[in-house]
């Protein structure tokens, strides 16, 4: 069956003046090399450039930045002795110059706000120690630590604040399509095609496809898109005119190499802001090393292997933060688990054998949430390459207290024990049954990466709502990107971000 994303049909230039302004289709995903000239005249006015988004970005953010500066510098003054004036402009200097020196004021199509409380704390304490020293160096007196603390915090808090809000405001406007930058897809192939469901499904990036360019659109099954094929590569310049294109990303096309050099060319004269899907972009991890050889750049992939050093401090540092937990939750734990004896009787835990790090077998623990059912009526594993499974199978057996734990995840908190004894890890990809992971090795691309490391009670697919019966491709992709951008860090935002996700609930 035809793709609607691609499928195309037989349009006259005038329809470009009309609700479909600019669909320009051929015949059996065929595009025709031309627009007419009059439907260009008649089409909508070019947008403001993106680069001008970039810099009120930039602006703004700046803005933002030196306001809370100013304020903490208000409050610190109006609470008592302290540094000089000259110090507090010193301060605000060195920890605006130390945020646009890590790019801090670069726009960025993810917003990532622990990234930024991150940097900011980094950048007023180093600024905290800056003033600190050449306050030493002025006075033969000790140096003030405490004022130094006091101005650290309030600007460390006041600049968190700002910030955080800087990125609501901006989530909450790229979540209308009205604010977010009109964008076309070179290449309508499967990569294409990804790309348009991925930015549909995240608005947050603030891209909003409208249509493909390809000379050689591909059929390609699956979810059904309603974006029309617009033209080719070489009528980019008039798509831009006709729909006020203000980014373009590039995928894989059948175009040369040197036409797809020209459309960057093109993107770059009008003011385009280009976006570039690199070939094995599965493979492509966050940390880069590029050696120019000649014009020629040689990227080497760095990622990090399951078996570092780091992987060893964080299975380590999983068992103390288990083992701090269980001692922390005991009062809920005994509180759980005199609820599930009361609904459901013994046993209270239900085991269940699971697959983690390189396909060693283990016995999952999670409280019981549904009574047993009869032999007759047992569930058969049913396998499906597209969705995995999860959530309530057949008929729903849950006790009300059940539907209460499964509801909150409260009947996880058995896989603390799990970790504690190495089965498990706070963070990985979730373990799945024996005979999914045979079948999806065989049907699944990259399935077989997810095993690199110890299944986890939280992980990145999860925090992006991955989790019950949903896409196992989606699932298999998140959890190879996070292996293979793995840090400590990030395990602790996976963490913070697992906090709100679990507040809201879950509908099995």
């Amino acid at each position: 069956m035809s793709d609607p994303a691609i499928a195309s049909k037989e349009s006259s230039a005038g329809e470009l003046g009309s609700a479909e302004r600019g669909t320009v289709q051929g015949v059996n995903g065929h595009v025709p090399d031309e627009i007419s000239q009059d439907a260009v005249v008649t089409a909508l006015p070019v947008a403001v450039p993106e680069r001008s988004r970039l810099r009120r970005w930039t602006v703004r953010a700046l803005l933002v930045d030196v306001a809370m500066l100013v304020l903490a510098n208000t409050l610190f003054l109006a609470g008592g002795a302290g540094y000089s004036l000259p110090l507090l402009i010193l301060f605000d200097v060195v920890v605006i110059g130390l945020v646009a020196g890590w790019r801090g004021y670069a726009k960025r199509l993810r917003l990532q706000t622990l990234d930024d409380l991150r940097l900011t704390f980094t950048s007023t304490a180093v600024a905290t120690m800056t003033i600190l020293a050449i306050d030493a160096l002025q006075s033969a007196a000790e140096p003030g630590v405490y004022p130094a603390l006091r101005l650290w915090l309030l600007a460390t808090v006041l600049l968190g604040v700002g910030r955080l809000s800087f990125n609501l405001v901006v989530a909450w406007r790229r979540a209308s399509s009205r604010t977010a930058a009109t964008t076309i897809i070179v290449g309508a192939g499967r990569v294409g095609r990804l790309t348009a469901i991925r930015l549909l499904d995240h608005p947050e990036f603030g891209l909003h496809p409208i249509g493909f360019l390809d000379a050689e659109p591909m059929e390609i099954s699956g979810r059904p898109l309603s974006l029309p094929v617009l033209g080719n590569s070489g009528n980019l310049a008039r798509v831009i005119a006709a729909h006020g294109v203000e980014c373009a990303v590039v995928a894989f096309s059948t175009d040369s190499h040197d036409n797809l050099l020209d459309l960057l060319d093109e993107c770059e004269r009008l003011g385009i802001r280009a976006l570039v899907v690199p070939r094995l972009f599965e493979r492509v991890p966050s940390r880069l090393e590029v050696t120019h050889v000649g014009g020629l750049p040689l990227l080497e992939l760095l990622p990090t292997s399951p078996h570092s050093i780091q992987f060893a401090i964080k299975y380590a540092m999983d068992r103390l933060a288990a083992l701090a937990l269980l001692v922390l939750l005991s009062p809920l734990l005994v509180v759980l688990t005199l609820a599930v004896a009361l609904s459901l009787g013994r046993p209270i835990l239900y085991r269940q054998d699971r697959v983690s790090l390189d396909g060693r077998r283990f016995n999952m623990l999670k409280f019981r949430t549904m009574v047993h059912a009869p032999d007759a009526d047992a569930q058969e594993e049913r396998f499906d390459p597209e969705v995995a499974p999860g959530g309530v199978e057949g008929e729903d057996r849950r006790t009300p207290v059940g539907t209460f734990l499964r509801k909150w995840s409260l009947d996880e908190l058995p896989q603390l024990a799990n970790v504690l004894r190495g089965e498990m890890s706070l963070v990985g990809p979730r373990p799945e049954r024996p005979g999914y992971v045979e079948y999806f090795r065989e049907h699944v691309r990259r399935y077989d990466g997810r095993l690199r490391t110890k299944a986890g009670i939280t992980g990145w697919a999860q925090i992006h709502r991955l989790r019950g019966q949903t896409s196992i491709a989606d699932r298999v992709e998140w959890d190879n990107y996070y292996i293979e951008n793995f840090s400590l860090w990030l395990d602790v935002k996976i963490l913070l971000r697992t906090i709100p996700e679990a507040l809201k609930g879950r509908a099995d």
